[in-house]
C-alpha cells in the first residue's frame, strides 16, 4: 500500500508547488507586462479557477496519503515513529493548506466578484494579496520538498 501512497503524495506536491512556481515566476511577469488590467484580471480569474481545482485535489490527496503513510511508517511517536522531518513536513503542509484556504475563500472570491462587476481597483488589490500569499506558499512548499527529500538523512 505504501508503494501507492508515496507516488500519489509526491505527484500531488509536484502539481501544487510546481503550479505555484510556474504561475509566480513565469506566467505573472509575462501577463503583467503584456496585458492591461481589464484583460489580465479576467485571465487570472480563469487561471485560478482551473488551477485551484487541482490544488483542492492535491490537498485532499496529500492529507489522505500522508494520513495513510504515517501509521504505516511507525506512527507519530515513540522510538519506531517517523522522524522529526515528517513532523516538520506535516506542520508546514497544514500551514500551506490553511494559507490556500484563506486565498480561496477570501481574496480569490473578491477577485471573482470584482471582475464580474468590472471593479478593476478592487480586483487588482485582491490579486496583489493572492500574489503575496502564493509567494509565501511557494517558499514554504519548496522548503517542504527539501525536508521531504533530505530529512531522513539528518
Amino acid at each position: 500500500m505504501i508503494s501507492i501512497a508515496i507516488p500519489l503524495h509526491l505527484l500531488a506536491a509536484v502539481i501544487w508547488v510546481g503550479g505555484m512556481f510556474f504561475a509566480y515566476l513565469i506566467l505573472r511577469p509575462v501577463v503583467g507586462s503584456s496585458l492591461k488590467p481589464e484583460q489580465s484580471l479576467p485571465l487570472w480569474t480563469a487561471i485560478f479557477e482551473r488551477f485551484f481545482k487541482w490544488v483542492w485535489l492535491s490537498l485532499i490527496t496529500l492529507l489522505v496519503t500522508g494520513g495513510w503513510m504515517i501509521p504505516a511508517l511507525g506512527g507519530m511517536g515513540g522510538i519506531n515513529g517517523v522522524g522529526i522531518h515528517v513532523h516538520i513536513m506535516l506542520l508546514l503542509g497544514i500551514f500551506m493548506m490553511l494559507i490556500f484556504m484563506h486565498v480561496f475563500f477570501n481574496p480569490y472570491k473578491k477577485l471573482k466578484n470584482s471582475v464580474l462587476y468590472q471593479d478593476w481597483i478592487t480586483a487588482g488589490e485582491s490579486l496583489a494579496k493572492i500574489r503575496k500569499l502564493v509567494l509565501l506558499n511557494l517558499i514554504i512548499g519548496l522548503v517542504v520538498i527539501v525536508i521531504a527529500s533530505s530529512g531522513r538523512y539528518w
